[in-house]
């Protein structure tokens, strides 16, 4: 359950854990039986890197982030001898889909890669998948909501997770909003259209590039920490991007959506949308690389993203670090300039204020509180009077697919019309760690998202409080009546 029920029946099976309250089956995974996730991962992609730098090797240079992303952070040095600054590693920055395109007929490993992502599985419906597109929107506010807030930023809170992204040093406060627009952009081309996620599209080939670049710094940190075990502890938090990993991954996109960011936004999805939404993103978890099985059905889905909430998230400093980073990042951003006390209320709304505490996030007032409920009561209004019209149903999602891609992609505040080939550009460094700046008062004009907000909380209990008058007007006039 999204949110904890006092009248709720509890079994010995009952679980409880930052704010979220289910039912353990079978189908969820202890602690132990995942372990062995952390040390498994992408072995092919890994061969294929390899392959690939073989044929076309990286170029070392200055890297990206301290030279043309305008991150002006200082990197927190780690202690480190004269000997262990003599940095040799290769830095690719390669569009590693385009070589493997251009070269797959000409090595086994590279033709079997090449072949597996071009064969479709046989539990793959693209009349469903194309149905499960439509899902994301249908509740297009809901679920980018629920993606910002809660599935990257309350996914700060699984701290084994965090120790890789912070050692990339692509959630400083400078570079992190760019990060979540690229990652939005994958989101929006896998969505796009069904030819978009087809073999030849730009989601499938964007997938294909995603899991490269995985590889990429997996092979990057695992090198460092072989020549320097403290940089990186391999036993403890296993192989960078595992198959663990990469299931949470899938599954804050997916599954953490669908039963936990929607329902505390008012949302509720149909079982056909669920199960829809689940093949979807099972397929495009098959292109990245990720072990499927455990998004066969929705009841699997929901119960590996319990185990993970409850096995995984335990947050540590380096969350607080890109947590903030993150609210640092966004606040104060065009196109809607939302204050930072506005982002921390949806963080928390999302998250629940355990989690929120733990990740650092402070306290904010009831006002904010108020805006917030009046977000999820428009949400609400919007989404559910949309879906029961199938022609206002099919405009809007028609309209957001280009709203959206505008913002995220063409816009100048956003990628500035230029798609990412997600090359690796945030290379894992010994001196890299994400530090965290300070909370920076703004001044804002205006906010369209809280007016917004705070206009849909008046209409609301204008509408009640009108509701409440008529019904005891209607009450008195028949006890009147009565007597």
């Amino acid at each position: 359950m999204a949110f904890w029920n006092p009248f709720r029946r509890r079994t010995e099976n009952t679980r409880h854990c930052w704010g979220y309250e289910f039912e353990w089956t079978e189908d969820h995974l202890t602690d132990e039986q995942t372990r062995p996730l952390k040390h498994s991962y992408d072995v092919l992609a890994e061969d294929c890197l390899n392959r690939l730098n073989a044929i076309s090797p990286p170029s070392p240079g200055v890297l990206p982030r301290n030279s043309n992303n305008n991150d002006n952070s200082v990197p927190t040095p780690l202690h480190e001898t004269p000997e262990e600054k003599k940095e040799s590693l290769p830095l690719p920055q390669r569009d590693l889909f385009a070589l493997l395109r251009d070269h797959h007929t000409e090595d086994p490993k590279l033709a079997q890669l090449w072949d597996e992502v071009h064969t479709v599985p046989p539990w793959v419906d693209w009349a469903q998948l194309e149905r499960g597109q439509d899902v994301f929107y249908r509740y297009g506010g809901p679920a980018l909501t629920g993606l910002t807030y809660q599935s990257l930023l309350g996914g700060m809170g699984a701290a084994r997770v965090v120790e890789t992204l912070a050692r990339t040093g692509g959630f400083s406060p400078k570079v992190a909003k760019r990060r979540l627009f690229e990652t939005t952009q994958h989101i929006l081309q896998c969505t796009r259209s069904i030819e978009s996620l087809q073999p030849g599209g730009a989601g499938h080939a964007s997938s294909i590039r995603v899991r490269l670049l995985h590889a990429a710094v997996r092979q990057r940190i695992v090198k460092l920490a072989a020549e320097r075990p403290s940089y990186f502890n391999l036993e403890e938090w296993g192989v960078p991007i595992n198959d663990i990993d990469q299931i949470g991954t899938v599954g804050t996109f997916c599954a953490t959506l669908v039963w936990i960011s929607f329902p505390r936004q008012g949302i509720f999805l149909r079982e056909q949308e669920k199960a829809d939404y689940v093949a979807l993103w099972r397929y495009i978890g098959y292109l990245l690389g990720t072990p499927t099985e455990h998004f066969a059905t929705p009841a699997k889905a929901k119960a590996m993203m319990e185990s993970l909430l409850y096995n995984e998230v335990h947050p540590s400093e380096m969350s607080k670090v890109l947590a903030t980073n993150i609210i640092h990042a966004l606040e104060g951003q065009p196109p809607t300039y939302v204050s930072a006390n506005m982002l921390i209320a949806s963080a928390r709304w999302l998250n629940g204020n355990e989690l929120a505490d733990k990740l650092g996030l402070p306290r904010v007032s009831p006002y904010y509180w108020a805006l917030m409920a009046g977000q999820c009561l428009l949400f609400m209004s919007i989404c559910y009077t949309y879906r029961s019209i199938p022609h206002l149903d099919r405009r809007k999602i028609e309209k957001l697919k280009k709203l959206f891609y505008a913002f995220i992609v063409d816009a100048k505040f956003g990628l500035a019309g230029t798609e990412t080939l997600f090359e690796f550009k945030y290379v894992p460094q010994y001196e890299t760690v994400t530090n965290m700046g300070e909370f920076r008062k703004i001044r804002l004009q205006s906010s369209s998202v809280e007016s917004r907000n705070l206009k849909a909380l008046g209409i609301f209990l204008g509408v009640v409080g009108i509701g409440a008058w008529a019904s005891l007007k209607v009450a008195s006039a028949v006890v009147a009546k009565i007597w």
